[in-house]
């Protein structure tokens, strides 16, 4: 009889870790980098969040219905103040349509000694600098403390958690990880795509996932304006190989699109900050 892969002896288990996704758009692209997480190991759940119509072939993708998200801004609302309602494990795993796990191989049981963990950001250098939510590992309790009247909800979600509110929560008894754990946890903009768990950032998805395997996403994507940042580096990686040009032709045809309007403008997940807030 064939051995499933979750029946795998030494496959990464985290019965204390729910996997979320929460998305109006690119839904199918979210799917996949869910059961790209569920590939590598088992959680105690995964709910996508979505008011798309669909059933995901993979059994251990439950689809959880919610309203139309509008925006960035109503996405960072909805982080912080439903999604806790949904997770009963002791830490929620957030994953995007461009940042999902890459090898288990790689998780440290260190990580759930925190309440908040995602790739660092290194353009901060005043030790507030942890981190990315799009891929983010956070606790339910920090969840709950999210809701609470002193906590300052503003967009992006991530910045009010790791940088508006830290000092706030910590003082609440938060632990936010270390930068160089960060680092070890996630890619996105510092850290190594080599050494990491996960990572979130659709430039480094040429190189995450495979050319081939980013390009079938794009061409997949509903909304391609969400390929926007370092979109000159990601243009020079589609044009490495057999029918690089035609990708670039691709590429520069939809960003030119994007640009007049013809793709929605909305994101959901907020550009990375360029500033201190």
């Amino acid at each position: 009889m064939t051995t499933r892969p979750e029946e795998t002896p030494d496959r990464l288990a985290l019965p204390q870790v729910t996997l979320c996704a929460v998305t109006s758009v690119n839904v199918k692209a979210t799917v996949r980098a869910l059961e790209a997480s569920l590939a590598q190991a088992d959680f105690a759940a995964c709910k996508l969040f979505t008011d798309a119509p669909l059933q995901p072939t993979h059994p251990g993708i439950s689809v959880v219905p919610i309203p139309h998200i509008q925006s960035a801004a109503a996405y960072s609302d909805f982080l912080l103040s439903r999604l806790v309602d949904h997770v009963e494990t002791s830490h929620c795993l957030v994953a995007q349509w461009d940042g999902h796990v890459i090898d288990a191989g790689r998780w440290r049981p260190e990580f759930l000694d925190y309440d908040y963990i995602g790739a660092s950001w290194p353009q901060f250098d005043d030790g507030y600098d942890v981190g990315n939510g799009g891929f983010s590992l956070r606790s339910r309790r920090l969840m709950e403390a999210c809701r609470v009247s002193q906590f300052l909800a503003s967009h992006p979600e991530d910045i009010a958690i790791g940088r508006a509110n830290r000092s706030w929560l910590e003082g609440r008894g938060m632990h936010f990880a270390p930068r160089a754990l960060a680092d070890l946890f996630a890619t996105e903009r510092a850290g190594k795509l080599e050494t990491s768990f996960g990572y979130h950032g659709v430039w480094n998805m040429p190189q995450a996932v495979g050319m081939k395997a980013f390009w079938r996403i794009y061409r997949d994507l509903d909304d391609r304006g969400t390929v926007r940042h370092d979109w000159t580096s990601i243009l020079k990686d589609v044009g490495q190989g057999p029918g690089g040009y035609g990708r670039m032709a691709r590429l520069m045809f939809d960003h030119v699109k994007y640009k007049m309007g013809g793709w929605s403008a909305a994101m959901i997940g907020p550009a990375p900050q360029s500033r201190k807030a």
